[in-house]
């Protein structure tokens, strides 16, 4: 934090020039390990009372602020997510935190994911890097989603638990960072 703590700033500087109304800083409730909620920080990127946990958000959605636009291309939105893994509710690697609603939809084997951290990135979050785009090309996309990308989401996640290894997050970390 303290390393991007000045980067942090300009954005901040950023944020409050071009999107002067609403907070600089989105907390929102997610499912975390052995199912606990705790409270996520993001910078925000949607219009104020725009977020809704029951929808997903596609590219180009009319509730994306434009300098939003940037940050969450950028992952820039997720910086503030390392106060979560200061306080030990993330872990840099790992299933990303569902909201709650979907961690509820678990059952069976499919419930071992919640034994784990959730992460800033993880092997769903790389597979899943354009997700807003490919659900813009859904006539359905909270359906799409709830049908086809969050189950696979599981699936990949069960297989990261499984398979788990520290080498497996350094790969990971790469892929995320790189490529």
């Amino acid at each position: 934090m303290i390393v991007i703590s000045p980067f942090l700033l300009v954005v901040f500087v950023l944020h409050k020039i071009k999107m002067p109304k609403g907070a600089f800083i989105y907390r929102q409730e997610r499912v975390g390990k052995d199912g606990k909620l705790f409270r996520i920080y993001k910078i925000r990127t949607l219009r104020d009372n725009s977020e809704d946990a029951g929808s997903v958000t596609i590219a180009d959605d009319e509730r994306i602020l434009p300098f939003g636009k940037w940050l969450r291309e950028s992952k820039v939105d997720t910086f503030l997510e390392l106060i979560n893994i200061l306080i030990g509710d993330m872990s840099f690697v790992g299933p990303r935190p569902d909201v709650p609603g979907y961690a509820d939809k678990l059952e069976g084997d499919d419930r071992v994911i919640l034994k784990m951290r959730p992460g800033l990135t993880g092997p769903a979050s790389i597979k899943y890097r354009h997700e807003d785009k490919i659900l813009a090309q859904q006539a359905d996309p909270q359906r799409y989603n709830d049908e086809v990308i969050w189950p696979d989401k599981v699936k990949i996640n069960k297989e990261y638990y499984n398979n788990w290894s520290v080498w497996l997050d350094i790969t990971i970390l790469w892929k995320t960072i790189f490529g």
